[in-house]
């Protein structure tokens, strides 16, 4: 780390950092400065909570699938099928958590554009910790603040033809 960063980590206190395990070839522990390594996409999201009503915001990150995917899944990436077994468990600090499938985020099927969040409204969230949005639901129950944990689990080994 250099010594500037050092400063800045010491000026504005830790961040927020979250691990990426499971049926990995590269598991990693993750901060919102680590994932501004990655291509950043915008969402403009509306969706509705059952306590405050219908929220609108500007989310920005990288794609869970660009990021997921350099970790190395362990499937085998020719065999389309190989990855319909994987699903993805998204926890939160507040223990809130969200279940993904692969297919729900691979350009081979659903391809939804699902953000690890790095800001929330042009607010940084390196102390908070990054944001899971989902812009395709209606309903914000998927989203999860404050991820500390990504698992990537392909349950099952795949039967051998």
């Amino acid at each position: 780390m250099s010594q500037s960063l050092t400063l800045s980590v010491a000026r504005t206190g830790p961040v927020a950092e979250f691990a990426l395990t499971g049926d990995l070839a590269r598991p990693a522990r993750l901060t919102v400065p680590d994932l501004l390594g990655w291509p950043q996409r915008e969402a403009r999201v509306a969706f509705e909570c059952r306590t405050s009503g219908v929220q609108h915001h500007r989310f920005t990150g990288p794609l869970l699938y660009d990021v997921l995917s350099d970790a190395g899944p362990g499937f085998d990436p020719a065999r389309r099928k190989d990855r319909l077994r994987f699903l993805i468990a998204v926890s939160g600090t507040d223990g809130h958590h969200a279940l993904l499938s692969w297919a729900e985020i691979d350009p081979d099927f659903a391809h939804a554009p699902v953000l690890l969040a790095v800001s929330i409204d042009d607010t940084p969230l390196d102390r908070a910790g990054s944001q899971l949005v989902l812009p395709q639901d209606r309903c914000g129950a998927r989203y999860v603040s404050g991820i500390r944990a990504i698992r990537v689990d392909g349950g099952h080994p795949r039967a051998e033809a």
